[in-house]
C-alpha cells in the first residue's frame, strides 16, 4: 500500500493527483501536435472544476500559468498568453507605501482634510463662504461625535483657519453652527412596580374566573 506522504509532492494541492499526473504524462509526449493537445484537454478539465469561471480571459490566463508550475516549467506547448518562467513566479510584490495622514486633529477626518484643499482652490464669492460654513458644520459634527463636551464656534472657525493654513477665515458672528445634540445608547427605564401591580391584577383576576363555583352573597 503506498502512502500519500511516500509520493511525489503535490505542486498545487487543489487540483489533485490525478491532474499533476496528467501534466506529468504530458511532458513525455513527443510530437508537438499530439503535447499541444493534450495540454489544451488538461486545461479543459482544470476549467471543469470552476465552470462559473472557464470561459473568462483572465482566468484562462491564470489556468495556462498554473500548468507551467505545476510541469515544473519545462513544458514547451504553443500558450496563447506568454509562459512565464520561474523568476517571474518568485519576484517578490513591491512594497506597498502606508499612508502617513499626521494631522494634529484626527477625529475631523480624512474627508474634511479633502473639503478644505477643495475649498482653497475655488475663488472668493458666495459658493466659497457657503462651503466654508458647510465644512465648519461637518467638523463640529465630527468634533461632538469623539468628545462628549460641547464646543463653541469660535474653536471650530480658529480650527478650519489652522488647517486650511489661513486660507479659509470665517467669523463666528455670521450664522451660527448646527448644535448637534448626542444621543445615549441606554433604553429608559420601565417602571417595574407598575408593572408588578399590572401582572397581579390579572394574576388574582384569572384566578377568580378559574372559579366554577362564586360564592353567593345573598347566603
Amino acid at each position: 500500500m503506498e502512502y500519500n506522504t511516500q509520493r511525489k509532492k503535490l505542486i498545487i494541492p487543489e487540483y489533485g493527483r490525478h491532474i499533476q499526473q496528467l501534466v506529468d504524462y504530458c511532458l513525455t509526449i513527443k510530437e508537438d501536435e499530439e503535447r499541444n493537445q493534450f495540454a489544451q484537454s488538461i486545461i479543459d478539465v482544470m476549467g471543469d472544476l470552476n465552470p462559473h469561471l472557464r470561459d473568462v480571459p483572465d482566468f484562462q490566463h491564470k489556468l495556462w500559468d498554473q500548468l507551467f508550475m505545476m510541469s515544473g516549467f519545462e513544458l514547451k506547448v504553443d500558450s496563447p498568453y506568454p509562459i512565464p518562467t520561474r523568476e517571474d513566479m518568485n519576484t517578490q510584490p513591491k512594497k506597498m507605501e502606508y499612508p502617513i495622514n499626521e494631522s494634529k486633529y484626527r477625529y475631523y477626518g480624512t474627508n474634511v482634510k479633502k473639503m478644505i484643499e477643495v475649498a482653497k482652490s475655488w475663488e472668493e464669492g458666495d459658493k466659497k463662504e457657503g462651503l466654508k460654513y458647510a465644512i465648519a458644520n461637518q467638523m463640529k459634527k465630527n468634533y461632538l461625535k469623539w468628545n462628549k463636551d460641547q464646543v463653541e464656534d469660535e474653536v471650530i472657525f480658529n480650527h478650519l483657519e489652522e488647517l486650511s493654513g489661513g486660507n479659509l477665515k470665517a467669523s463666528s458672528g455670521g450664522d451660527p453652527l448646527v448644535n448637534v445634540q448626542i444621543q445615549t445608547l441606554n433604553p429608559p427605564v420601565k417602571n417595574k412596580n407598575k408593572n408588578n401591580r399590572n401582572n397581579n391584577g390579572h394574576k388574582n383576576q384569572k384566578k377568580n374566573n378559574n372559579n366554577p363555583y362564586p360564592k353567593n352573597k345573598n347566603k
